[in-house]
Order: C-alpha cells, then sequence, then structure tokens
C-alpha cells in the first residue's frame, strides 16, 4: 500500500502569542470530496517519530477499520515549555487549552473538509500531553468526542476537574497504565508513582459513568511501549466512525 504525507504549516496563535509548527498528515488518497476525521496530537512530533502515527492511521484506513482521519501533531519546543502548557500547574496550560478549542479547531475545519462536530474529533497525548488531552477535553466537551491517554500524569487537579464534569456522555475515554510505573523519572518533579493515581483515575472515571476502556499494560512509562497501543487505541475509539 501506499502511504500518506505530512504538510509542515506554521500557524500563529494569538492564545499563546506566538507561532505553533503543525504536521499535518493527510492520507494517500486524499480528497475535498471526502470527509474526514481528526486526531489531535500533543507531544506531536513523538507520536509520528515514535509512536509512527501516520503509518499506523493509514493501515487502519486502508484496511476499512476506521474511516477517513487526519492527524494534526503539536510539537514542543522545549522540555521546559512543554510543561508550561501541558502540566495541571502550568502557568500556560489554560492558554494552550484555548489554541486548541478556539483557534486549531477552526483552521483545520476551514481548510480541510472534516466533520466539524465533536464526534469527528479526537485528542492523542502521552505522559503530560494526556493531560492536558483530558484536560481540554473536560473543558470542551461538545468540541472533541474522544480521549485517548497514553499514560497520563494524575494530580489531585485532575482528579477534581473529572469528579466535577456533568455531562458524561459527550466524549469517551481510552485510557492505559503500565504496571511498572510506580518510579516515573520527571524532568522538574523527581521521581513519581505514576501507577496509583492512574489507578484512582480509573476508578473515578468508572464512577462517573464515561463510554471507556482501561488496561494496565507489562512495561514502565516509554515509548517501547506506547507504540505498540497506538494501533489499538485509535482503532478501538474511532472504529464507529
Amino acid at each position: 500500500m501506499k502511504y500518506g504525507k505530512i504538510e509542515e504549516v506554521n500557524f500563529y496563535s494569538n492564545a499563546l502569542n506566538e507561532d505553533m509548527q503543525l504536521l499535518i498528515h493527510l492520507p494517500q488518497q486524499y480528497s475535498p470530496l471526502y470527509k474526514y476525521s481528526v486526531l489531535f496530537a500533543s507531544d506531536g512530533k513523538d507520536y509520528f517519530q515514535y509512536g509512527r502515527i501516520g503509518r499506523v492511521v493509514d493501515e487502519l484506513v486502508h484496511d476499512g477499520e476506521i474511516g477517513n482521519m487526519i492527524v494534526v501533531g503539536i510539537p514542543y519546543k522545549s522540555v521546559s515549555e512543554r510543561r508550561r502548557m501541558y502540566h495541571p500547574d502550568g502557568d500556560r496550560h489554560e492558554n494552550y487549552i484555548r489554541f486548541l478549542a478556539h483557534e486549531l479547531v477552526p483552521y483545520i475545519d476551514e481548510h480541510y473538509p472534516t466533520y466539524q462536530i465533536g464526534a469527528g474529533r479526537g485528542l492523542i497525548g502521552d505522559s503530560l500531553a494526556a493531560t492536558i488531552s483530558l484536560l481540554t477535553a473536560l473543558k470542551y466537551p461538545n468540541c472533541f468526542g474522544k480521549v485517548i491517554l497514553h499514560s497520563p500524569f494524575v494530580n489531585d487537579s485532575v482528579l477534581e476537574k473529572v469528579e466535577a464534569h456533568k455531562d458524561v456522555s459527550t466524549f469517551s475515554i481510552y485510557h492505559v497504565i503500565g504496571k511498572d510505573e510506580t518510579e516515573v523519572k520527571t524532568t522538574e518533579d523527581g521521581v513519581q508513582d505514576f501507577l496509583t493515581p492512574n489507578r484512582q483515575l480509573n476508578t473515578l472515571i468508572k464512577k462517573k459513568g464515561f463510554s471507556y476502556f482501561y488496561e494496565e499494560f507489562d512495561g514502565d512509562h516509554t515509548w517501547k511501549h506506547w507504540q505498540k497501543d497506538v494501533r489499538r487505541s485509535i482503532q478501538h475509539s474511532f472504529q464507529d466512525e
């Protein structure tokens, strides 16, 4: 089979007051005559490079396991900026969420033939990128219908926002965490136990009644394990499209 292509776009964000690089994957048979679901990936470069997300989506579409899809990757500029934008306590995380919902979604809808409904949009992320994906869906539940979480960072702030969310029918959640993620080395917060708070999040999401998939895999907090799950996570989340 033939694979699609990645367009690189520089997009100025008023919410962030800076240019943001976008990596937009279009499938091989891309045509403005068709409609496309959109998957927004924070840690975008990592999902393309380590997660091979473009190839995975191409194969899923080719095999008829999901409908047509565009992937929009948003790379981070530095580790420190990533934390400022993705971490629940980051001073720019509200601005980043606003950029996703109020600027990026309208831009993609204007320039590409998308479904322009929440059910046709998803968010995917790993670690802190998973955290910001979940927080974005909680804030704009009618804008994003699916959230894919690969080993999210979870603290009390995240749990409180999930607890406070009212309408659990607005989006579905796919959530995996590694059984060995008990001592994760982070850049600024030292060694963290990711597994225990993820289990708390799992209990809370189930109690709330979201449409939800959860699994604990054998492995740690690395792309070695997330990469293996990218295909299943997208297939599971978008199989009804």
